[in-house]
């Protein structure tokens, strides 16, 4: 590889070629701020904060963008380079609505965090300032222009990662925003509510609808009986909320925490989780047998189910019916632990703790109300629990380890890796390889469908079968896989789909990770790495050896698939229009 020498600030720099000039900088050590940038999603120099002076140039030039070149000068903290920056944030200032205090990233805002390093303090600017309508229409998301700076990360995952779309820069000059085509509400476009945009967003443009205040309400009503799940992704991501290390796994914690809050039960969706595996691991059987539709496609993920709702009609009789383990496990308890508890089902509020906002659409679908009411009644993300448990005033990180309540908070490994992607697959084959042969896998580690790789495949030989796998995680290399089985190109038996990049650890409802933090830190590798080792220190691995699981079969399901089964735990899908 060749390498290319310059120097920075005084200090000689040797980076291989094509590398920008701040890629060389951080390789020295040397911190150029940025704001728009997004290292391999945005690289566009759209807010020039990242200004520098090179000796031989004309004009002062936008290192994430500028290429490094042999014996090249850079200065990076001249008087010129210095007052531009300033210029420039003041000026982006001067039309963003300030209301910092009450704002949802207050003190994790990198506009905020930007104007305390370079000391604005006060802005020379000021004058008009757009005033636009905040878009809620969504379920899932909230848009509020009034704070947009428009850096285009929002648009660049959305079109680029997501391989979506829905929202671009309308206007010019002043008047230019960042919105969905004709003035439409987000919730009237096919967006699929992954929150993708939030998670790039660097200030509070894009936010999740927050759903708290109906949690508060629900706790102290002496009514209801109110349970809360937790999803996998949750335990390995909630910490940071509290300034822990990324990737820590806060699974006691949370579990005490939701006990403070008032929670009459804390159960775990790894449960349902479990659930699933048998009900979608005897579907994969049943269809594999009986000439089924092939290839099955997971349903776990209710963003790339609308995706495909919109996109992918002819699809939708591959997915699985299975519903996802929040709604099968919210089904299960205004079904089963509402008649072994006596409790009319109209009194239990279910509660679901999600690294998702897509989970705030699919909770209000109305497919999903087994018992005649929603089978989940709230959804919350990562971030909204970790607000609550602020405002409760509950010193999170001191808090003494608890246990899930027992039955329908009893999991397995399996249930625990469906948090990233490759892990339903994963868990699916651990049961597939057992109740086709009859023995268990030699080796229930399948790394062949882990990691990052935008479609992995593999081909899984069971006595006398061999099943075809893919996984694909994040929409846009979903749809490059089912064009692929469109065309005809490729076969597959069984295919897992996740919207979110990297599964839900990296889901569009858990904690914000700034830029800077996500280059120094691979934040899917570290949750992930949480996610596997409390798989591989379960004394349990496998779904279908959860007692709590045979026992709800034995005293309510009968078996996997079973007409009850199919009531309660399975669903059913709709095409959709791209525009409402």
């Amino acid at each position: 590889m060749e390498m290319v020498k310059l120097t920075i600030d005084g200090v000689k720099v040797e980076v291989p070629q094509g590398s920008t000039v701040l890629e060389a900088a951080r390789a020295a050590n040397i911190d150029i701020p940025t704001l728009c940038y997004l290292k391999g999603i945005n690289e566009v120099g759209a807010c020039r904060m990242c200004l520098v002076e090179v000796k031989g140039a004309r004009t002062l030039q936008a290192s994430c963008v500028l290429p490094v070149t042999d014996g090249m000068e850079v200065m990076t903290t001249t008087p010129a380079v210095r007052e531009a920056r300033r210029v420039n944030l003041e000026l982006i200032l001067s039309n963003h609505d300030r209301k910092c205090l009450t704002c949802v990233r207050n003190q994790n805002c990198e506009l905020q965090d930007l104007a305390d390093r370079l000391g604005v303090h006060d802005i020379r600017f000021e004058g008009e300032m757009s005033k636009k309508t905040i878009d809620s229409l969504s379920p899932s998301i909230v848009r509020d222009p009034n704070k947009c700076i428009l850096c285009r990360r929002c648009i660049s995952v959305c079109r680029n990662i997501q391989g979506i779309g829905v929202i671009g820069a309308t206007e010019r000059g002043f008047e230019t925003s960042v919105e969905p085509v004709f003035n439409l509400s987000i919730g009237e476009v096919p967006c699929i509510n992954c929150g993708q945009c939030i998670e790039a967003c660097p200030v509070g443009a894009l936010r999740e609808k927050d759903d708290t205040e109906k949690v508060w309400d629900a706790l102290y009503d002496e009514d209801l009986h109110v349970v809360v799940q937790t999803a996998p992704a949750v335990r390995v991501a909630l910490g940071e909320e509290f300034g822990m290390p990324i990737g820590t796994n806060v699974k006691g914690k949370m579990v005490a925490a939701l006990r403070r809050l008032g929670f009459d039960k804390v159960f775990d969706t790894d449960f349902a989780a479990d659930l699933t595996i048998m009900e979608e691991g005897t579907e994969l059987l049943n269809r594999l047998n009986n000439g089924g539709k092939l290839p099955l496609i997971t349903s776990c993920s209710p963003g790339w189910i609308k995706y495909c709702e919109h996109n992918y009609p002819e699809f939708l009789d591959n997915l699985s019916t299975c519903k996802s383990p929040h709604e099968m496990m919210g089904a299960v308890l205004k079904t089963y632990y509402a008649e072994k508890e006596g409790i009319d089902p109209s009194k239990v509020f279910v509660v679901s703790i999600m690294p998702c906002t897509a989970k705030k659409f699919e909770a209000a679908r109305p497919e999903l109300s087994t018992s005649g009411y929603p089978d989940v009644d709230v959804v919350l993300t990562t971030r909204e629990l970790g607000r609550m448990i602020k405002e409760a005033g509950i010193d999170f990180v001191n808090l003494a380890d608890e246990e899930f309540d027992p039955t329908l908070g009893d999991s397995t490994g399996a249930g625990v890796i469906f948090g990233t992607t490759g892990g339903v697959m994963e868990a699916a084959l651990r049961t597939v390889a057992e109740l086709v042969t009859g023995e268990p896998m030699k080796d229930i580690e399948v790394t062949a469908v882990r990691g990052l790789d935008g479609v992995k495949e593999t081909n899984i030989t069971l006595g006398d079968m061999i099943i075809k796998a893919a996984v694909a995680h994040g929409t846009a290399n979903a749809k490059a896989l089912i064009e692929q089985v469109k065309s005809g190109e490729k076969e597959y038996h069984f295919i897992e789909v996740m919207g979110c990049p990297g599964g839900c650890i990296t889901g569009g409802g858990q904690p914000i990770v700034d830029a800077k933090t996500k280059l120094d830190h691979d934040v899917w590798a570290l949750r992930a790495q949480a996610i596997y080792e409390e798989d591989r220190n379960l004394p349990i691995r496998k779904s279908h050896e959860n007692p709590s699981v045979k026992k709800v079969y034995d005293e309510y399901f009968g078996e996997p698939n079973s007409k009850k089964a199919h009531e309660i735990l399975h669903t059913h899908y709709v095409e959709r229009k791209k525009y409402v």
